[in-house]
Order: C-alpha cells, then sequence, then structure tokens
C-alpha cells in the first residue's frame, strides 16, 4: 500500500499539543506518578475512590458506589472483592432486597482510608503546586463541566 501525498504532508492546522486528549492524557500521566509516590498504603487509584466515597457517604449498595465513583457495575464487583479480601471492606445482603449487596468500611478499612485522604490531598495539591488558587478552582470546575 503506498502513502497518498496527504498522509505525508504536514498540516498547518493540527497541533498535538493543542488537543485535549493528548493533554489530558499527560496532565493524568503527571499525576498518576505523584500519586504513587505518596500513596504507600498499597491501594490503586479505583480502590482509593471507593474506599474515599465509602467514608464519604458510608454504607452503600454496591451499585450505588460504582455509580458514585464513575466505576461500571463490573469493575466494581473487583473492587469490592479484592477490598474485602485485603479486609478493608465487608460486605452484607441488603435488608429489603437480597439480591443487592450493601458494602462498608470495617475498622483497617477506615483506618487505611484515613491515612489515605491524607495521602490523596498531598498528592492532589503536588499535582495543583504549578496553578494559582483561581486557576485550580476553574481547572476543576470545567473538568466537571466535560465529566458530567
Amino acid at each position: 500500500m503506498t502513502a497518498d501525498i496527504s498522509d505525508t504532508v504536514p498540516r498547518e492546522d493540527y497541533a498535538l499539543d493543542e488537543q485535549i486528549g493528548f493533554r489530558l492524557r499527560l496532565a493524568l500521566q503527571r499525576h498518576t506518578a505523584i500519586f504513587f509516590a505518596h500513596m504507600d498504603v498499597g491501594l490503586t487509584q479505583t480502590q482509593y475512590a471507593v474506599l474515599a466515597r465509602l467514608w464519604e457517604l458510608g454504607e452503600s449498595s454496591q451499585n450505588e458506589l460504582g455509580r458514585s465513583a464513575a466505576i461500571d457495575s463490573a469493575t466494581i464487583w473487583g473492587v469490592v472483592q479484592r477490598l474485602q479480601t485485603a479486609g478493608l471492606v465487608a460486605t452484607k445482603a441488603h435488608p429489603s432486597d437480597k439480591r443487592r449487596r450493601m458494602v462498608s468500611l470495617t475498622r483497617l478499612g477506615r483506618d487505611t482510608v484515613d491515612a489515605a485522604i491524607a495521602k490523596g490531598q498531598r498528592s492532589n495539591e503536588e499535582t495543583l503546586a504549578p496553578l494559582t488558587a483561581t486557576e485550580r478552582k476553574s481547572l476543576i470546575a470545567l473538568l466537571g463541566k466535560l465529566s458530567d
């Protein structure tokens, strides 16, 4: 297959550095490196999100927990199973609907998430360090608009 000339000519109307997906990926890579440099309690970002949501909301159904942490139903099941195996969460049947599973923090889970939230806050601060307070608020608000 031969390349079409239009495939080899540089485009003046396109710059990768100005593409939102590229910039978001770079920012996420930077934040992920910072997150794991601080998060020495053995949690992934997804596990951290689940524990932090439980810390904020209290006991929740597995489906509600997944939705509130932006995790699909297949993934939340596995995350909850791993957290339960680690002794960080407990599950039980919903009192009025035996098909639903309720998830809550254990004492170890609460202690772990208390420590993890402090580390998460440090990660957040380091990630946002290049921005002014106003820029931070604007960025969070704009990302909220893009993710709603």
